[in-house]
């Protein structure tokens, strides 16, 4: 039976939305939790029940997950939100469509992989790294043949060590950060030893594992019916190399599509050059009832979002009468002293892992739903297209299934730099409910 109304529903059972969930069940509000995977942890923690903890990392989340089974919440995994409107939550799961009236709904909905169009990245071969990492935790794949991880972030590295500790094969890896990060993130690295060493042990494991790191630019993927060959650039000479599958990775960015479709204010993050959801000190948005807790407010890691989402949770016991002022101040006071600590190495990966400048050949699809090329978009600015909005009636560019989640980073790239304006002054698209596919038999089906 699935409840019509009920005190919060979190959407997400990443890290931020498991740890909220146990805290609003622990004070007796009814908690739905949604999620669109078969089971909880997220993309950090995803399948991790079914093949076992590796790390004491994943020792915490695992013990984070069996902590929240044990919570009482009402949990629903496979279950895709599509909609939220007047406090109601439209969501479908094994085909159906149903609604969940709440008082609050907290968003924990993480991040997606930012996009990284190069020459050839829609060539039949070529994948993100975070789609990889998926098929190994979810399904035990690992690479093989001649398959090269291309980009910068800390996924490069983790996943090359996660595939190398599998028996997976890496030809080579091939660096794209800016030799200029380096320098600026020094700076930042006494806060940051322990993630430095951290990083540092991850390459030891792949240089004994004799993977070789390219530092280069220029990365094309070659091929006719499906990748052959990669070619990139190292010390001003271009290089070629036989490729099976190549890995692209550029960091991530929040998750905003439902932020942004239910009318929340977003401000612009420099550093890592993304619009995050304007939230206070209880993850609360500008519209009222709608919090977002963890990575979809603002990068910080799995240990981070944990903090996050027992925060915002207090914030909603507050808001809901289960406890009174004193008792979430006093309880929250630690956790945002930890929050604080959690945070203090993030300027070095931002400054370290700073994202990628986007300048691809006119020739280069940038939305790959409607075939929409950088071209088509420098070509809209040249006729008077002023941000992405208007972007879609020049060119459909993000007018796909996607929706724009994957084209939008990067087209706004393309479209500032063609206007000669900063990526902030080009604002992101205005999405629009349904947020996912939906058929007209779920949407007949919906009782309402």
């Amino acid at each position: 039976m699935i409840p019509s109304e009920t005190d919060i529903v979190i959407v997400g059972a990443g890290p931020a939305g498991l740890a909220a969930g146990i805290e609003t069940a622990r004070r007796g509000l009814r908690t739905m939790l949604l999620d669109e995977n078969p089971a909880p942890g997220g993309r950090i923690w995803q399948a991790l029940e079914a093949r076992g903890a590796s790390d004491p990392d994943e020792a915490s989340g695992l013990a984070l997950i069996r902590e929240f089974a044990a919570s009482g919440a009402d949990a629903r995994y496979g279950a895709s939100v599509w909609g939220v409107e007047n406090e109601t939550v439209f969501w479908t799961q094994n085909g159906a469509a149903h609604t969940s009236r709440a008082r609050r709904i907290l968003l924990a909905t993480g991040t997606t992989e930012r996009p990284m169009p190069i020459p050839g990245w829609t060539l039949p071969g070529v994948m993100t790294v975070g789609a990889a990492q998926i098929a190994l935790k979810t399904g035990g794949l690992v690479p093989d043949g001649a398959c090269w991880i291309a980009g910068q972030g800390p996924l490069v590295v983790l996943y090359a060590v996660q595939a190398i500790r599998a028996g997976g094969r890496i030809a080579g890896i091939v660096d794209l950060a800016l030799p200029s990060a380096r320098w600026r993130a020094m700076r930042h690295s006494p806060a940051a030893i322990a993630d430095i060493r951290k990083g540092l042990g991850w390459l030891r494991e792949i240089r004994r594992a004799r993977v070789a790191i390219h530092r280069a630019a220029d990365l094309r993927a070659l091929g006719d019916a499906a990748l052959m060959r990669i070619s990139f650039r190292v010390n001003g000479e271009q290089r070629t190399e036989p490729a099976d599958t190549l890995l692209l990775h550029d960091g991530v960015i929040p998750s905003i599509q439902i932020t942004r479709a239910l009318g929340c204010a977003h401000i612009w993050h420099e550093q890592q050059r993304c619009w995050r959801p304007e939230t206070n000190v209880w993850g609360e948005t500008t519209v009222p009832g709608v919090i977002v807790a963890g990575d979809g407010a603002g990068v910080g890691g799995a240990a981070a979002a944990v903090l996050s989402g027992q925060i915002a949770a207090l914030g909603c016991a507050h808001a809901l009468g289960a406890i009174d002022a004193a008792t979430r101040d006093r309880e929250a006071d630690p956790l945002r002293a930890r929050h604080a600590r959690t945070l203090a190495s993030r300027p070095f990966i931002d400054a370290l892992f700073a994202p990628r400048p986007i300048n691809p050949d006119d020739s280069v699809l940038i939305c790959r739903c409607e075939e929409v090329t950088s071209g088509q978009i420098r070509d809209a600015a040249q006729l008077g297209c002023q941000g992405l909005n208007q972007l879609k009636a020049f060119t459909r560019c993000g007018m796909g299934p996607c929706q724009g989640r994957m084209c939008g980073p990067s087209a706004a790239e393309v479209l500032a730099a063609a206007r000669g304006v900063h990526s902030r002054e080009i604002e992101p698209y205005r999405t629009r409910f349904p947020a996912r596919p939906l058929t007209v038999g779920e949407l007949a089906g919906l009782d309402l």
